[in-house]
């Protein structure tokens, strides 16, 4: 089932998220299912449960090709439940990001260049990955929801903060 998307501005979007605690239930594969149908239907590369409404330590993530991102590198589709993010580095980078609950706009966000991620698969399965650059940008951006960050709470020079079709004039409609 495709749900709306939380917009910035929605209180439940600034609440942490409580940890999963039970695996392999029909509950966490209907939600799994809807955040993937949801994120399919935005051109999303990613979906955390708050951005619809359920504050459970639950994302997705994952992407071929995307209009939204159109010099990105693959990521593999993952469902990360209760994930834990250890930068493997201090080194940073700035980036362009946007978010289907900010749509149509993007910022340029600092983030970690290298890190692994831990979690568990919906089966209860350990998840362990060491990963780099725009995926490990796209798992940050994604697992900030479950802390009630959203990515323009990271954005340190706002002069790096716009309408998307004014700063990528090629990408209109794109991020709606």
């Amino acid at each position: 089932m495709i749900h709306a998307i939380l917009r910035m501005g929605d209180p439940r979007l600034l609440v942490p998220s409580r940890a999963v605690e039970r695996f392999g239930t029909p509950e966490l594969a209907a939600l799994l299912a809807d955040m993937r149908d949801t994120m399919r239907a935005h051109d999303g590369a990613g979906l955390a449960a708050p951005q619809i409404g359920v504050p459970l330590r639950v994302v997705i993530f994952g992407m071929e090709a995307n209009p939204r991102y159109p010099d990105a590198p693959p990521v593999p589709y993952t469902e990360l439940v209760n994930p834990v993010l250890t930068p493997l580095a201090d080194d940073e980078e700035d980036g362009w990001e946007g978010c289907l609950s900010v749509p149509g706009f993007r910022g340029v966000v600092p983030r970690f260049t290298r890190l692994r991620y831990e979690g568990f698969d919906p089966a209860g399965r350990r998840i362990a990955r060491e990963v780099d650059d725009f995926h490990a940008r796209v798992v940050q951006h994604e697992c900030d929801h479950l802390d009630g960050i959203l990515y323009p709470m990271r954005i340190r020079d706002m002069r790096k903060f716009g309408f998307a079709e004014v700063l990528f004039p090629e990408l209109a409609g794109a991020d709606e």
